[in-house]
């Protein structure tokens, strides 16, 4: 973490501002903390990794004691809940050069939520929710603000934030620390990541972001009322909220979690003027004119039985308007065919061919064939790293159909 963050941390619990307890081992990079104790009037946290865990529970004082005895491995495999012979591979792990993000998924997370993970970069709700965030960074006044995405998970969207040129300015969140960590290792290296339950007040001050961000996670948030009022309590008056994914408890979705009708949703948030869109209509305009429409919305009367949907908060009227995406031009990372198609490489040519991980990803994020096609040729070896110049001008066209993802570096 940048020990400019801990101006704006607050206790989650007593609210008062925390500092470096200056008697714990510390470990700096420059102006980066990898490992110390931070402390308010009524508790101390651990930092470990980078990543400052602002829960109180038994898990957590472990590790903070183990830090202070000058066990700092011992405390992040603690906090990663690793013991046996998962200890003993991630300890490999950390040994080899050769680590990706897929093989760290192998040992953190060896269960379909790390299958999700995986193919994230191209499933239907990404594609919407980027999109909608990548229009949003276009206007002028959401460019360069801080951001925070709340229940972030593995970094994938904050990754989309920090490519908007807010490095060092994009907070990712999440209770699960090991998400974290792949945030902070492989997905989205240059954000600030902090561990905390957003089922509790959430541990930063006032009016700190310009863009607070959650997607897919709010129905499975028990306290919805006050992360509602926290995510306002966040955002600066001239900042927006903007929530891709969420269930309809009005209609049919894959682990619902515990949903709310639109109306309810809206009512969350009406300080902040909300507006909604239908998942459906926005991934439409996205696939079939590189559009977002935010000038589009609809009451929540009129979303009937949509199974999800999206709201975009802000007093802003400005924002609410129709967008052209951006191009895909540049490549942050690596340009690696998607995960999703098996390749097979003769004769100069590869063979890409749709190859889902299994039924249950297939059921859920089927609707993605509507831009990856079943097969296809491309010239070259495609196991490994694509040249963007070789490929000419089917480059933005396969990035568009998400054929070829940017990857993170060291992702597969």
């Amino acid at each position: 973490m940048h020990v400019s963050m801990i101006e704006w941390l607050r206790c989650p619990f007593c609210g008062t501002h925390v500092t470096l307890v200056d008697a714990s081992p510390t470990v700096r990079d420059g102006d980066e903390l990898v490992s110390g104790v931070l402390g308010c009037e009524c508790c101390a946290f651990p930092v470990v990794a980078g990543i400052p865990v602002l829960i109180a529970d038994d898990t957590t004082r472990l590790a903070m004691h183990q830090l202070e005895a000058g066990q700092g491995a011992a405390a992040l495999l603690t906090l990663l809940g690793l013991e046996g012979d998962r200890a003993t591979a991630f300890s490999a792990l950390l040994a080899s050069p050769a680590a990706t993000y897929r093989s760290a998924l192998e040992v953190l997370s060896p269960d379909p939520e790390g299958t999700y993970f995986l193919y994230r970069f191209s499933d239907p709700t990404y594609v919407m929710a980027q999109s909608v965030l990548q229009v949003i960074g276009q206007n002028p006044a959401f460019l360069g603000g801080r951001a925070i995405d709340l229940c972030g998970g593995s970094g994938h969207l904050t990754r989309v934030l920090v490519d908007q040129g807010r490095a060092g300015e994009v907070v990712l969140a999440d209770v699960f620390f090991w998400k974290l960590w792949l945030a902070r290792t492989f997905t989205a290296p240059q954000c600030q990541p902090v561990c905390c339950d957003a089922n509790h007040p959430l541990p930063f001050a006032r009016e700190t972001f310009q863009l607070v961000v959650l997607s897919d996670a709010f129905p499975y948030i028990w306290h919805k009322r006050l992360l509602a009022d926290e995510m306002v309590r966040l955002a600066t008056p001239t900042g927006a909220i903007v929530m891709p994914h969420l269930h309809s408890s009005l209609g049919e979705n894959f682990s619902a979690g515990m949903t709310l009708t639109p109306a309810s949703y809206r009512d969350l948030f009406e300080v902040m003027e909300p507006r909604l869109y239908r998942d459906a209509t926005l991934l439409d305009g996205i696939l079939g004119h590189a559009t977002v429409d935010l000038g589009a919305s609809v009451s929540a009367e009129a979303l009937g039985t949509t199974p999800s949907l999206t709201l975009v908060a802000s007093r802003q009227a400005a924002l609410f308007k129709r967008y052209a995406l951006p191009p895909f031009d540049v490549v942050r990372g690596e340009l690696r065919v998607n995960p999703l198609f098996r390749v097979e490489h003769a004769d100069g040519q590869s063979r890409l061919t749709l190859d889902f991980p299994n039924a249950d990803y297939e059921e859920e994020f089927g609707e993605c064939r509507r831009y990856l096609p079943d097969s296809m040729m491309l010239e070259g070896d495609a196991r490994r790293s694509l040249d963007v110049q070789a490929l000419g001008d089917q480059a933005e066209r396969l990035r568009r159909m998400r054929v070829l993802i940017d990857a993170p570096v060291r992702y597969f």
